[in-house]
């Protein structure tokens, strides 16, 4: 049985959609505190987040209520947790030696996908 997602698109798939999904949070009135933000703002910062590089158009203390800025902070933890699970997972499978165990493991866990070799 073929899948339809392969490993390699999952980080792609996982942080558009929590780049998706803060967007519209940070969009949502409850974000701001006194004025709208853009969506073009929204998923800046939702992008910004994600990415764990820090930029921002507005001021996050003043700009966003403390829903906005929860929903930030969590922007931030689930991208840096992504990019450590997958960058891990790089590491993990770049490795040169890739004993049977290991095989089995991740070929059991992570890629269900049968025409993936490692190496």
């Amino acid at each position: 049985m073929k899948h339809p997602i392969s490993p390699f698109s999952l980080p792609i798939i996982f942080f558009a959609g929590v780049i998706g999904t803060g967007t519209l949070l940070l969009h949502a009135p409850f974000s701001a505190s006194d004025h709208a933000i853009s969506w073009i703002d929204a998923l800046f910062t939702a992008t910004s987040a994600t990415c764990v590089t820090g930029l921002v158009v507005v001021d996050t203390g003043t700009f966003f209520s403390f829903a906005g800025q929860a929903v930030i902070l969590g922007l931030i933890q689930a991208g840096g947790l992504g990019i450590m699970t997958f960058t891990g997972l790089a590491f993990y499978l770049l490795r040169h030696k890739v004993s049977l165990t290991d095989r089995i493991a991740v070929g059991k866990n992570l890629l269900h996908d049968p025409s993936f070799h490692l190496g």
